[in-house]
């Protein structure tokens, strides 16, 4: 999901006010809490988006979610949120949240694709690579499986992209293959 500079906004806001509170940890679980409870309800997504919906249904149907579970200052947000009409966004804002305080926090994500689960020794050499290309950044894997990589493994961190999967060489090796040097003599 493209984060639009309205939620990345929200989100530094947020993070501010806890970062002026003391309480980053708190809403950075909160706003975790928030983002897992969207990704994995379309219900509520969809809700939230619902223009027919009245806002004061909104706030409760937040409230019986989240009561509770988050802390005070993620619950008054989420009301201001409904108040201001942007509860749509809530999910998008989350997601902000999360990445605002990684760069907050210097930390990186290395995503790792492989074709079969990662070793704790094949974790550790990516982790080592990722560390000394982004050296004073905390690297933090986010691991996949596709089989149809056939072998090895692709690392993404941020724009920067690095494939060791044989997939990769097998389509090299097709393309330079179909490159023909022949010249038949004449």
């Amino acid at each position: 999901m493209n984060v639009t500079p309205v939620a990345y906004r929200y989100a530094r806001s947020l993070m501010q006010l806890a970062q002026d509170r003391g309480e980053l940890e708190a809403a950075r679980e909160d706003m975790l809490l928030v983002a897992e409870t969207c990704a994995n309800s379309h219900d509520l997504v969809v809700l939230l988006k619902s223009p027919v919906v009245k806002a004061d249904r909104k706030i409760k149907v937040l409230g019986r979610l989240f009561g509770g579970k988050v802390g005070r200052m993620a619950e008054r947000f989420m009301d201001i949120l409904v108040r201001k009409g942007r509860e749509g966004m809530l999910p998008e804002i989350a997601q902000a949240f999360q990445a605002a305080y990684r760069i907050d926090q210097h930390i990186l994500l290395a995503e790792v694709k492989s074709a079969v689960p990662l070793n704790d020794a094949a974790r550790t050499q990516v982790k080592k690579m990722a560390e000394e290309r982004h050296p004073g950044k905390s690297i933090t894997l986010v691991e996949t499986v596709d089989p149809a990589l056939i072998g090895g493994v692709i690392v993404r961190i941020g724009d920067e992209q690095i494939d060791g999967s044989v997939s990769r060489r097998l389509s090299d090796l097709g393309r330079k293959f179909s490159e023909n040097p022949y010249i038949p003599e004449i």
